[in-house]
């Protein structure tokens, strides 16, 4: 009997601590890596200074990521004789930016602390960096996660949200991950900072019809019914190079470029958390933090799951 006991003991001492090993923690590197996150800030505020654009695309990067096996930076593994690269796949194929900015930041940190610190924990970094540079947001990051040693184009294919799909089919996606609607329009308002290619708001500029008649104008400029396929235009007309609310105003006025984001404000569920973001800033600035922490926790590899890559585009 006392054998029993002590076993069951010992079980759940080891269940304890392998829980607190997968917990992850904004103080993970402060001992093994304490210059980390300043490495990697610096790394990022260079990239961002060259190209404003990057900000919005290094946010897209950790969000492509995390929807696809989890937060585990999948999406930078290259393509190998047993590894199907996602950065190919429908959604991520010349439109996912920012892979060497990555790079480049793991290469730094590596210096300083090699073996050390994931590729996935340096893009959730880098998001929250790019989102403070541009006047969004910051937050503290939770930490901890590790590489994955494999990728999935067959699920970026068919995880990763569409910009035709409707607000249902949206909300179903973000569900599936653990996202509210809430948390979905908050993380969609990152869209005030980005661009899109000519051919993923063609058909709604010429053949929508919740859609204001000097916008769509407007964007037929730089947007021919054939070609300019990857013709970019600002998602926010107005402020597209700062981080603030006008994308909830853009969509109430029928001024949203893809419609994947019209759909959010167009007589639906979502209307009224659009409506609240127009009127709050402050508001959705807390609410984009605490959607973007939670996206970041979407099944991390923790303790000895995976690896730590040497390079982020290869296992080790």
């Amino acid at each position: 009997m006392a054998v029993k006991v002590a076993a069951a003991f010992f079980f759940m001492l080891f269940f304890l601590s392998t829980a607190c090993q997968a917990k992850l923690s904004s103080s993970f590197y402060d001992k093994s890596c304490p210059k980390a996150e300043s490495t990697i800030r610096a790394a990022i505020r260079t990239a961002i200074a060259r190209e404003r654009r990057m900000a919005a695309s290094l946010i897209r990067l950790h969000f492509h990521d995390c929807f696809v096996q989890g937060c585990d930076a999948s999406i930078l593994l290259d393509e190998t004789s047993s590894i199907q690269s996602e950065k190919t796949a429908g959604p991520n194929d010349n439109s996912v930016r920012g892979y060497e900015v990555i790079e480049n930041a793991k290469s730094k940190v590596e210096k300083i602390c090699p073996g050390v610190v994931s590729c996935a924990d340096i893009i959730a970094v880098a998001a929250r960096d790019a989102s403070a540079y541009v006047g969004g947001p910051s937050w503290a990051v939770k930490l901890g996660r590790r590489d994955s040693t494999t990728a999935s184009r067959n699920l970026a294919n068919t995880d990763l949200p569409a910009f035709t799909e409707s607000l249902d089919k949206l909300t179903s996606r973000f569900q599936k991950k653990g996202l509210t609607a809430r948390d979905m329009v908050a993380l969609s308002g990152s869209h005030t900072i980005g661009q899109a290619q000519c051919f993923t708001f063609r058909d709604r500029i010429y053949n929508s019809s919740n859609i204001d008649a000097g916008f769509a104008s407007t964007r037929k400029r730089r947007c021919p019914r054939t070609g300019g396929q990857a013709n970019l235009a600002p998602l926010d007309l107005v402020t597209p190079n700062s981080f603030d609310n006008n994308y909830f105003k853009n969509l109430m006025r029928n001024k949203g470029l893809l419609h994947s984001d019209q759909v959010l404000f167009n007589g639906g569920s979502t209307d009224s958390i659009v409506t609240e973001y127009s009127r709050n800033p402050a508001k959705f600035s807390s609410d984009f933090a605490s959607a973007m922490i939670k996206m970041g926790n979407i099944h991390p590899l923790t303790g000895s799951a995976g690896q730590i890559r040497r390079i982020c585009s290869a296992v080790n």
